[in-house]
């Protein structure tokens, strides 16, 4: 078994690993290994795409329609052929 050292650990949260630790009947210890040990076992599963992870926050709120202009015909672009540009 390894061992592991944790220094500089805030008061606040060495007291609610003692919290914790007590509401479930174990050493302060085993609650931070038992929390260690959660932590590296969850699956975070494939990367999300950034299309779906904007379309699942989007998708709720609703889209919003758009009218579009009718296509017309391109302008003729301009004439630089002449020296006088005043």
């Amino acid at each position: 078994m390894a061992s592991l050292s944790i220094r500089n650990l805030d008061e606040t949260t060495k007291k609610r690993l003692r919290v914790r630790a007590a509401e479930n009947g174990r050493s302060m210890e085993a609650e931070a290994r038992t929390i260690l040990k959660s932590a590296v076992e969850t699956d975070p599963g494939p990367p999300e795409n950034l299309y779906d992870a904007i379309r699942r926050i989007v998708d709720p709120i609703g889209g919003v329609e758009l009218e579009l202009p009718p296509r017309e015909p391109m302008r003729d672009p301009p004439d630089f052929s002449s020296e006088d540009f005043s």
